[in-house]
């Protein structure tokens, strides 16, 4: 998959990017809300095997003027429904209206691939990702509080979201 608009590009992971990817996902502030605070702990060779898996989990980069900012992905979970997710990993790009631009590039190339709903889910302390999924038209179909522990053993709770073809908001 490949998505361009202006100064954005979501293309497919490569090879090239476990390096990265693996600097992210070892990193607990970017892997905080994931459940994950202190990093997953994974190698640049476990990346690459997850790449290669053929798990049905497409892995992306998010470029911004060029340079990684952060990951999505997407799977299909039941016959014209995937589940996608998004990292802006980058914290200097965080609170620029990127990820809401992002997202709508990356929903409506899922629609046009065929897909009828998309959903998600987010950890319930993620308001600032809450804003941006309910301003692009998800509705949220349920929380589930203290639902399963992150590494460190807290409790948490998350929400989960739907959005169906045509209610992706302009």
């Amino acid at each position: 998959m490949l998505i361009e608009h202006e100064d954005i590009r979501i293309r497919d992971a490569e090879d090239d990017d476990a390096a990265q990817l693996c600097l992210w996902w070892n990193d607990g502030t970017v892997m905080a809300h994931a459940g994950f605070p202190l990093g997953l702990g994974t190698t640049r060779e476990n990346i690459l095997q997850k790449l290669h898996s053929g798990d049905g989990n497409h892995r992306h980069m998010i470029l911004y003027a060029g340079t990684a900012i952060g990951e999505m992905n997407y799977r299909e979970v039941d016959v014209g429904v995937c589940e996608i997710g998004i990292k802006i990993c980058d914290a200097s790009m965080q609170n620029r209206g990127l990820g809401r631009k992002i997202l709508r590039m990356f929903i409506g190339a899922l629609f046009d691939a065929g897909y009828e709903k998309i959903v998600l889910d987010t950890n319930l302390e993620n308001t600032r990702a809450q804003y941006v999924y309910e301003s692009l038209g998800f509705r949220c179909v349920r929380i589930r509080r203290n639902a399963w522990n992150n590494q460190l053993g807290v409790p948490q709770s998350s929400v989960d979201y739907e959005l169906k073809k045509g209610e992706l908001t302009v």
